[in-house]
């Protein structure tokens, strides 16, 4: 059920009716009901891959909850409940992501063994449940945060069932901790037009960022990145720049439309997404894009790497032959650079994204140890970092290397990535520009809606980026003023994207992934 169709519409708003007309004991229950419903929408089968890995932490969760009960008598027994807890978390996370490897790379693997064996391994034909690796990540955060006591165990399977599958966040997250969600979610609650208001303006504005500009987008997209591309780097370059434009308000416009949904039943989703075109290095895109996502790497992935024994050894290593800075980072720089790996295969089963992967871990490492030579240059260079000047040329740059990275996620192989980055570099063909333009789906007035709702959506941006909540300062103006912009939003969004001519609605991208 895409978010974009007219029975996604209809399940929310029915959800939200039925939500505050229910006894409010009984109000979980309806966004239970809505969540099961939208993902048996889609396909019955995958719905029980979900159902098996909430029973599986489920379970886990109970155990671990038992052994974080017991009260030592001494340091020995500690040790052994330790020990006992350590395993069932690892054949938890075993069992999950196995799943995972098994749904998404199992049969990229086969492909990678020679054609003798490979043919012989029987290959994973079961259709991949939507929001695989979100509810898996979601649900191993829980087993891992309940194995370090932070929390007690949820008892009841329906109300952690509905944590795991809860259906705004299904697509393409948040990836959202028990504690911050769970507790909203089972909250009994009164009407509240503030939280109707706000997630109305929320799922609008993601619906606007979507199918007027990121859809629209995307019609020059496919029509340019292709295997065995016949257009010069200038068009290739263009096909890229909006392929950046279709990912960013497809991706942002998901969130908005979660986030406006759940804050229809009152609940505040974990941000997502913060405004990452004014980043001004690489480290600071990726705290900004996909938030939860980076969240959970660092949490569960790069904090445990770098204060293992193995990593400590490492640092003590590196500290005594190499000297000065090299020296004192070279294990965090492992563990970030490994964590950019893992970021890049999670987003599929393709040596593109493993090349995505390498590309901004080897980016992101060489700046932690450039970081220093980096500042004396500034230094010696006079240059002020909190000019305006400065930082316009940071994010520039910043958007520079993004730029080169969406080659990879976009072109369908990694052979296509190279070819159309040299075609881009060397032979650009800007004579060809003009008359090869007209012909790639678009026709002006295209052109001039996707340049203006790009205009509209980083001038929203740029005023929240100096602080200014844009929403709350709308909802503070008079009622006439707030219908008024609710009205014309509703026609923008139907005659520039649901009605325009030949409108298809594309399903989001991070669905994929």
């Amino acid at each position: 059920m895409a978010f974009t169709s007219a029975s996604f519409i209809v399940l929310t708003i029915a959800s939200v009716l039925l939500y505050y007309i229910v006894p409010k004991k009984a109000q979980w229950c309806i966004l239970l009901l809505a969540s099961a419903a939208f993902y048996m929408a889609g396909s019955v089968k995958a719905f029980a891959w979900v159902i098996l890995v909430s029973g599986m932490t489920w379970v886990t969760g109970l155990i671990l909850g038992r052994y974080n009960a017991i009260k030592p008598a001494d340091k020995a027994q500690k040790a052994q409940i330790q020990h006992k807890k350590k395993q069932i978390a690892i054949i938890c996370a075993v069992c999950c992501f196995g799943l995972l490897y098994a749904m998404k790379y199992w049969n990229f693997t086969l492909e990678l063994l020679p054609s003798a064996l490979g043919n012989h391994i029987p290959r994973w034909d079961f259709v991949v449940p939507l929001g695989l690796s979100f509810f898996i990540f979601q649900s191993m955060s829980y087993v891992i945060d309940v194995y370090r006591g932070k929390y007690a165990p949820e008892r009841n399977p329906l109300r952690y069932g509905l944590f795991v599958s809860f259906f705004p966040q299904m697509v393409q997250g948040p990836i959202s901790r028990f504690d911050q969600l769970a507790p909203q979610l089972t909250a009994e609650r009164k009407l509240c037009w503030d939280d109707l208001q706000i997630g109305i303006q929320l799922a609008l504005w993601g619906y606007f960022k979507k199918i007027v500009i990121a859809d629209r987008a995307a019609v020059l997209v496919n029509n340019v990145i292709m295997e065995n591309c016949p257009y010069g780097g200038a068009v290739i370059a263009l096909g890229i720049l909006f392929y950046c434009i279709q990912l960013y308000c497809d991706f942002s416009g998901g969130i908005d439309i979660t986030r406006g949904v759940a804050r229809m039943f009152g609940i505040d989703m974990t941000l997502n997404f913060r405004r990452p075109l004014f980043s001004t290095s690489l480290t600071d895109y990726w705290r900004r894009w996909h938030i939860t996502l980076g969240a959970w790497m660092r949490d569960y992935v790069f904090y445990p790497l770098a204060f293992s024994k193995p990593f400590g050894k490492l640092g003590k290593w590196a500290r005594k032959h190499f000297k000065g800075m090299m020296g004192k980072i070279c294990a965090t720089s492992t563990a970030t650079f490994i964590v950019y790996l893992i970021i890049g295969i999670w987003h599929g089963a393709n040596f593109r994204y493993i090349a995505f992967g390498l590309w901004n871990g080897i980016l992101i490492t060489a700046s932690l140890l450039m970081e220093r030579r980096f500042l004396s240059w500034k230094e010696k260079l006079h240059i002020n970092d909190k000019s305006t000047g400065w930082r316009i040329f940071m994010t520039v740059r910043t958007f520079g290397l993004v730029f080169i990275g969406r080659y990879f996620t976009r072109a369908p192989r990694l052979k296509t990535v190279f070819t159309l980055l040299g075609t881009t570099v060397l032979h650009p063909h800007f004579s060809e520009f003009t008359s090869v333009v007209p012909t790639l789906g678009l026709g002006i007035s295209d052109f001039i809606i996707i340049f203006v709702g790009i205009l509209i959506v980083h001038g929203v941006e740029f005023f929240e980026e100096r602080g200014t909540d844009v929403q709350a300062w709308l909802n503070e103006r008079p009622a006439l003023m707030q219908l008024t912009v609710l009205t014309v939003s509703l026609v923008v969004l139907l005659l520039f994207g649901i009605f325009r001519a030949g409108y298809i609605s594309s399903e989001f991208i991070y669905k994929q992934f």
